[in-house]
C-alpha cells in the first residue's frame, strides 16, 4: 500500500566507485547554498552534493575529515551517526560506541570467537565542527559578516582513548552501568546517532541505552578553551555538563534528530540489530528546558509523525533532514543504509525519500 505521507523522491548521484558509499549513508543535512552534506558509517570522509535541478542531486565531492580536525588515528572509521549545520559550521559526531565482533559463517569457532569479541576504534570519540562556505569545508576562516571575528575547526577535548564527554557519563547514574561495562553498540550500549544544533545548545540522540523503553537526548554547551580544542560548559543541575531529556518513544531509540524551530523531529528505531517498526516524532519546546526532562508518550509536547514504510532486511532510515519540496515547507529528507535494491537506478546512484509532516 502507497505511504499516504511520500511526498517524492530525490536522486542522488556520486562519483564513481561509489557503490559502497551508498549502501552505508546514516546522516545528512543542507547547509545554506543548497549542498546536501552526507555521512558514511564506515568511513573518514564526508560526501557533499550539489543541486542539479529539482530533487536531483550530483557533483560528487569527498573531504577527508583529517585535513580539517585532528582525528586520532588514519585508520579507524569515525562512524559518522550525525551531521548538523548552525552558525557556519557543519558538526559531526561519530557514535562513541563498542562494537562486538560480528559473524561471517565460515567456521563456527571463529564466530563464536568473534561474538566474544569486543572492539574499540579511537575515531568514533568525536564530536567536531568545520566551518563551511559556499560548500567548501575550511579549516579557518573570517566569519562571513563579522570580518573580524575568525571561524575555527575544533573537535571536543580527546582523552587517551576517548573524550570528555565519556568520561563524564562514567559516573552519570543511569548511564554509567553501560560505559563501565564496556556494552557495544546493537546490545543497548551507549551509542549516538543523532545530532542536532542550535545557537550553543548541541542535542545528541542516544540509539542505546534504552532504559525501560525510555529513549535519551543528551544537550550540551561548548566553548573552544584552546585553539581546535571544546570543553564542555556547566549547564545541568549542580553544575553537570549536560542535560537529559528522556523520551517515551514507544521502546524506540533514536537514529536521528533535527530541528525545525524550537521543535525537534526525531527517527525512532530498533536499539538492537533487527528489523522493526521506524517512527517519526516531533518533540515541542525542546530549547527552552532548564534542566533534565521527561516526556510521556500521548503527552500534548510529543507528538507522533508517521511511519516509515516498512521493508525486512533493507532500507534502514538513517539521515533525516528538512527538506522543502512541492509548497511543503517542512518536509523531511530521509536517507537509508542497507538500501533495497529498487533504490538503485543505475551504478553510483540512488534514490531518497521525502515526506510531508501531515496529509
Amino acid at each position: 500500500m502507497p505511504n499516504p505521507f511520500l511526498l517524492s523522491r530525490v536522486l542522488l548521484r556520486f562519483k564513481d566507485k561509489s557503490d559502497e558509499l551508498i549502501n552505508e549513508l546514516s546522516a545528512a543535512t543542507f547547509t545554506p547554498d543548497g549542498s546536501l552534506w552526507l555521512g558514511s558509517d564506515e568511513s573518514l570522509t564526508l560526501e557533499r552534493l550539489s543541486p542539479l535541478e529539482h530533487c536531483i542531486f550530483g557533483k560528487h565531492k569527498s573531504f577527508f575529515m583529517g585535513d580539517f580536525i585532528e582525528l586520532f588515528n588514519d585508520e579507524d572509521e569515525i562512524d559518522i551517526e550525525g551531521i548538523s549545520y548552525a552558525n557556519n559550521y557543519l558538526w559531526i559526531t561519530g557514535s562513541h560506541s563498542t562494537k562486538r565482533g560480528k559473524p561471517r559463517g565460515k567456521s563456527a569457532q571463529k564466530d563464536i570467537k568473534r561474538l566474544a569479541t569486543i572492539k574499540t576504534d579511537d575515531n568514533r570519540y568525536l564530536l567536531a565542527r568545520i566551518p563551511v562556505l559556499d560548500g567548501e569545508l575550511l579549516k579557518s576562516c573570517s566569519h562571513p559578516d563579522k570580518p573580524d571575528k575568525k571561524l575555527t575547526a575544533a573537535c571536543l577535548k580527546k582523552t587517551e582513548t576517548t573524550n570528555i564527554l565519556i568520561e563524564a557519563l562514567k559516573a552519570d547514574s543511569h548511564l554509567s552501568p553501560f560505559l563501565n561495562l564496556q556494552l557495544p553498540s546493537k546490545d543497548n550500549g551507549l551509542d549516538i546517532e543523532g545530532l542536532a544544533v542550535c545557537g550553543d545548545k548541541i542535542f545528541l540522540g542516544l540509539r542505546g541505552p534504552v532504559l525501560r523503553g525510555w529513549a535519551i537526548i543528551l544537550e550540551l554547551e561548548v566553548v573552544e578553551s584552546d585553539p581546535g580544542v571544546l570543553t564542555l560548559k556547566e549547564i545541568g543541575e549542580n553544575g553537570t555538563l549536560y542535560k537529559k531529556h528522556f523520551l517515551d518513544l514507544n521502546g524506540l531509540g533514536v537514529r536521528e534528530l533535527c530541528l525545525n524551530g524550537e521543535d525537534m523531529i526525531i527517527l525512532g528505531g530498533a536499539t538492537m540489530a533487527l528489523d522493526g517498526l521506524m517512527r517519526v516524532f516531533c518533540l515541542k519546546g525542546v530549547l527552552n528546558h532548564d534542566g533534565d526532562s521527561i516526556t510521556s508518550a500521548g503527552s500534548k509536547e510529543l507528538e507522533i509523525l508517521f511511519d516509515l514504510p516498512f521493508t525486512l532486511g533493507c532500507d534502514r532510515a538513517e539521515g533525516l533532514t528538512l527538506f522543502p519540496c512541492l509548497g511543503e515547507s517542512d518536509s523531511l529528507l530521509v536517507v537509508y543504509d542497507s538500501p533495497s535494491p529498487t533504490r538503485k537506478i543505475e551504478p553510483n546512484t540512488i534514490y531518497g525519500d521525502v515526506f510531508r509532516r501531515k496529509v
